[in-house]
């Protein structure tokens, strides 16, 4: 199943009683899709794929630019100008030839998203935006796929897992990313990190542990963040983790649902 080469390069891995063989095999065999291959998705698809992920997916139709290098580690300075997907899959060969790394240079919309999403077992959300997470989130509900989702303001970040398509321990479903944040915040409330600015440090703090987050899932070891969110405050260096559940008036998986599909972000997005 593995290669010499791939024993000696996961052997601090498969050593480890929680990972082990079992564990390194699962992660070669998983296919996971990061959304973003920008501050949090450079972390996590470098990560990943040291890991020894067996198929990477990346979503971004954006290219590499100047502003982006402050935090963005997966591109370098030769990479300005050319498309974000291309740069972090050169990026990402070098690091670990085993890894296939499949790019998807186009933006996630509500027309494409299940059937991106559909293709792969976890999604890792590291977009920029509320009306991309709230999109995510949706999809991977309808196409019953477990999500990491995180996001990061100018000195803070946040980071969740969601399974809302399964039921918890205790027989009731598990809450969605609407059960947490039932409405996005209005238009021109958030600045942009372009006016705002950013830590580019919390960037990778928070990516690295979208990843460390995925290979649990994958992996299955320790208790994760499903129903729990984590809080990060670099100013103070201060994490906290605050507990939630399954809001029943919730529009996705609640007693009475109203998302059946994604038209709603078509709609949104004036498609």
């Amino acid at each position: 199943m593995f290669s010499a080469d791939e024993i000696e390069r996961y052997a601090r891995h498969i050593v480890l009683r929680e990972v082990g063989g079992p564990g390194q095999a699962r992660l070669k065999s998983a296919r996971v899709l990061v959304i973003g291959a920008g501050g949090l998705g450079a972390p996590v698809l470098l990560y990943l794929a040291a890991a020894g992920l067996g198929t990477l997916g990346v979503v971004d139709d954006d290219k590499v630019t100047l502003s982006n290098l402050q935090r963005q580690v997966i591109h370098g300075t030769p990479d300005l100008g050319h498309p974000k997907v291309e740069s972090a899959a050169s990026a990402i060969q070098k690091l670990n030839p085993h890894v296939a790394v499949k790019t998807h240079a186009e933006r996630l919309t509500a027309a494409n998203a299940l059937a991106l999403i559909g293709a792969y077992d976890i999604v890792a959300d590291g977009s920029d935006n509320f009306a991309t997470r709230y999109l995510v989130a949706d999809a991977c509900y309808l196409a019953g796929k477990p999500l990491v989702t995180a996001a990061v303001g100018t000195f803070d970040g946040t980071l969740t897992t969601i399974r809302a398509h399964e039921l918890s321990p205790g027989g009731k479903p598990n809450p969605t990313y609407r059960c947490l944040f039932p409405e996005p915040p209005p238009p021109g409330t958030v600045p942009a990190c372009s006016e705002a600015g950013i830590l580019g440090a919390l960037t990778g703090v928070l990516g690295s542990m979208m990843a460390l987050e995925v290979i649990r899932e994958i992996v299955g070891f320790g208790e994760g963040l499903v129903g729990r969110l984590l809080m990060v405050d670099a100013r103070a260096m201060r994490f906290e983790t605050v507990s939630y559940g399954w809001d029943p008036a919730n529009p996705l998986n609640g007693e009475h649902p109203t998302i059946r599909d994604l038209s709603l972000h078509r709609a949104s997005a004036g498609a």
